[in-house]
């Protein structure tokens, strides 16, 4: 049976959204993107949000009626043909029209947005979006239990790649399995991302110097993916003995996403990139040390980097050349880009109740790739992990 929050966990999100608005003179909010409705609203039926500074909202749903009346506890729902027919529907429900309306200028498409300013012609508009995101980053006992979850069938996924992985059979052909293993416990298969353009299938499951070619994603690995309409995670190439496999997964459950990377190798691994691999180990325990409520997101980053530095990898660490990104993790929630970002000049101190991901890497280009990734929930007195498979390299 699906997991539910409970019925005061709706409106209190709101309420947050609404104290926000308050504060900034803003008379009312629209939501319109799926996760922010799914969070706001229970439901990504197609609908429009309407969330005023000072009353109860009002959910208007385009299609379908029935399943948004059945899937969110939102108290006043009705139906609409054309968001043209929004001013008359507030009117009729008595809601005044908003002076100052907040939208999610952050995914918010052009097409949209000119058209909110004309079915809104009085009104001045707001960026909410990074309120949106500051109120998804700090997750409930129920968020934290999906993604607990969420984490548990991560760990299966790996335990289920050991019984997969063999040699002489193709990136894609290995990642179709393991990802249908995925499937059969009951991930959703699309991963959900915030930042415009980005889009990823389960995750990436690649070998040896594929892992490490560098395409779009913002991410420290690429990959070769099937070719130019999908420039990235596995490709064709045979998987070998003796190089490393990357398994970077997220998991989903009940729309909450752990993020997971394990490495394997079948038969063995070179000296230099075990020890490569155990540096990572190093560092994620440093991170976890140091990662309390009141550290800056940035200082993590900064002291990761000079960790890697100081070791010999600064050149190899969360990516080469090109495809370095400047974070070692972010947040994660019902997507897969949240709030915080730990990376370079990041401000946002830690608060208990965020979730992050911590990925420290490293990228040989020609070679491949080693390195973690595991998913925590910050407590008052600092991390705690949720995923659990074991970190060491994978010999199988």
């Amino acid at each position: 049976m699906e997991a539910l929050p409970s019925r005061g966990e709706i409106p209190r999100r709101i309420l947050n959204l609404q104290k926000h608005l308050l504060q900034r003179k803003i008379d009312a909010a629209l939501i319109l993107q799926k996760a922010d409705l799914l969070y706001f609203a229970g439901t990504v039926q197609q609908a429009y949000l309407f969330i005023p500074a000072d009353r109860d909202p009002l959910l208007m749903v385009r299609r379908h009626f029935q399943r948004a009346r059945t899937e969110s506890p939102i108290h006043s729902i009705v139906g609409i043909e054309n968001p043209k027919e929004m001013p008359e529907i507030l009117r009729k429900n008595g809601y005044d029209l908003p002076q100052r309306l907040g939208l999610e200028y952050d995914v918010l498409p052009v097409n949209l947005y000119f058209a909110c300013r004309e079915i809104f012609k009085e009104a001045s508009f707001e960026d909410v979006s990074g309120a949106v995101r500051e109120i998804r980053s700090i997750k409930s006992p129920f968020e934290i239990e999906m993604i607990r979850e969420a984490s548990r069938l991560a760990d299966r996924v790996a335990m289920a790649a050991r019984d997969i992985l063999k040699e002489g059979e193709s990136e894609v052909s290995l990642a179709g399995r393991i990802e249908a293993e995925a499937r059969r416990l009951g991930h959703q298969g699309l991963v959900r991302m915030r930042m415009w353009g980005g889009e990823t299938f389960y995750g990436h499951m690649m070998a040896g110097p594929s892992a490490a070619v560098a395409s779009f994603p913002a991410s420290p690995t690429g990959g070769t993916g099937l070719g130019r309409s999908h420039p990235q995670g596995p490709g064709f190439r045979t998987v070998r003995a003796n190089e490393p496999i990357l398994l970077d997964y997220v998991f989903i459950h009940n729309g909450y996403l752990a993020d997971h990377t394990r490495i394997f190798a079948l038969k063995g691994l070179s000296r230099d990139l075990l020890a490569a691999h155990e540096a990572m180990l190093t560092l994620q325990e440093m991170l976890m040390k140091s990662a309390k409520p009141g550290v800056s997101s940035g200082s993590l980053y900064e002291a990761a980097v000079s960790f890697a530095a100081d070791r010999g990898y600064g050149e190899f660490f969360m990516g080469a050349d090109a495809q370095r990104v400047r974070f070692v993790g972010h947040g994660i929630g019902l997507e897969l880009d949240e709030y915080p970002v730990l990376g370079e000049k990041g401000k946002t101190p830690l608060q208990e109740g965020m979730v992050i991901a911590l990925e420290p890497k490293l990228v040989f280009p020609g070679i491949g790739v080693v390195g973690i990734e595991n998913t925590h929930v910050v407590t008052r007195d600092g991390l705690q992990r949720l995923t659990q498979f074991p970190d060491e390299v994978v010999i199988l």
